[in-house]
């Protein structure tokens, strides 16, 4: 049985270049699309693109419809399928324009892989992400110990995680010149920090509580004091791992950065772990700084401010993805907007005549 189709090998690796170079898109994202492309062929036996056909598109929706996930059990989430379904139409789009297909493929046959509306629907709903509070958060700093030097570089960067609300690849690769601690900020340089779509900017400390602050500001005078770290060296360096009595343990810190995030996540789980309180991942942090803003900011400046303070340009990146109300604030909010109400125009609870009259309108209907 065929496994491919040279033409459609040479076409795919134009439109992976494409979105590469032109479209600018990560590692991640392209491999995302060449896997729907595989999927795609897959299913039609490898027939050659320039013979696409709308029945092609409708034919692999009921097939991502039925399909059962490989790892859960499950049918695939509308969101996978949503993902799968556009990459495909994007692709068959670029395709139509392009010398050799264009005349058997239209731009409107590429509208055939759009899902139905309602599970189009489905797809964007964002399951509530539980948040932690600042109380939670001091919490499991306050329970954290601080004898040795790996104890005390993880109370630091739980501290400076909440500090700054930087991202967990961007922890990993901070260097110790990039925090000025006299204008209390950290300077995420896209030329050496792994930054979000690479991109630079300053964040100021967030005002979290003192405590906070000052068990940051002491790790970085212990780094270039008595750990006599220079300013290219890491901000959170990784852990040294030596032979003790036969077994490999860690005995303090090397000059080096993290590869990944994957030994920040582990910090925090075990902090978590250790304060007993669910887990919550680094990311989650800068939900709370969002959700805090939305209390402590009086005015659009100052929220701009905030937002920005968090790395994104627009004040509707922090509204939509970081500021969602919880269940609970919403409560508060609603209830404390009623009783103001109530009082700014004399609404109090009926009298008993009143409920009267209406018990006896009531019995008169029936």
């Amino acid at each position: 049985m065929r496994k491919h189709h040279p033409e459609n090998e040479r076409i795919k690796r134009r439109y992976l270049i494409y979105l590469r170079e032109a479209k600018r898109l990560s590692e991640a994202s392209v491999d995302q699309v060449a896997a729907a492309l595989a999927d795609f062929e897959d299913k039609t036996g490898y027939r050659d693109f320039k013979r696409f056909h709308i029945e092609q598109a409708r034919a692999f929706k009921r097939t991502l419809g039925e399909r059962v996930s490989q790892s859960t059990g499950k049918p695939l989430a509308k969101a996978t399928i949503q993902s799968r379904l556009m990459a495909l139409k994007a692709f068959v789009q670029w395709l139509s324009e392009q010398p050799g297909y264009r005349s058997g493929i239209s731009y409107a046959d590429a509208e055939y892989f759009n899902p139905s509306a309602n599970d189009g629907r489905i797809a964007k709903v964002s399951t509530p992400r539980p948040v932690p509070s600042i109380e939670q958060i001091k919490a499991v700093i306050a329970a954290m110990p601080d004898a040795t030097v790996i104890e005390r570089r993880d109370r630091a960067l739980i501290a400076f995680t909440i500090l700054t609300g930087a991202r967990d690849n961007a922890i990993a690769s901070l260097k110790l010149k990039h925090v000025d601690i006299e204008k209390r900020s950290v300077f995420q340089d896209a030329r050496e920090v792994r930054t979000k779509r690479a991109k630079s900017f300053t964040s100021c400390f967030f005002p979290v509580g003192e405590n906070i602050k000052v068990i940051f500001v002491a790790w970085v005078n212990e780094l270039r004091t008595a750990l006599q770290f220079g300013p290219d060296d890491p901000l959170f360096p990784k852990t040294q791992v030596s032979v003790i009595d036969g077994l490999f343990q860690p005995d303090g810190l090397q000059k080096d950065h993290w590869q990944d995030a994957s030994p920040i996540r582990r910090i925090f789980r075990e902090a978590f772990e250790l304060a007993n309180l669910p887990y919550f991942n680094p990311h989650s942090f800068r939900h709370t700084l969002a959700a805090l803003g939305e209390r402590l900011c009086t005015s659009a400046e100052s929220f701009k401010a905030w937002s920005q303070n968090l790395g994104h340009e627009q004040v509707l990146t922090t509204f939509t993805s970081y500021g969602t109300v919880s269940e609970q604030r919403q409560a508060e909010i609603i209830g404390a907007l009623g009783q103001s109400n109530d009082a700014d125009y004399g609404i109090g609870p009926p009298s008993q005549q009143t409920v009267q009259r209406v018990l006896d309108h009531l019995k008169a209907q029936v």
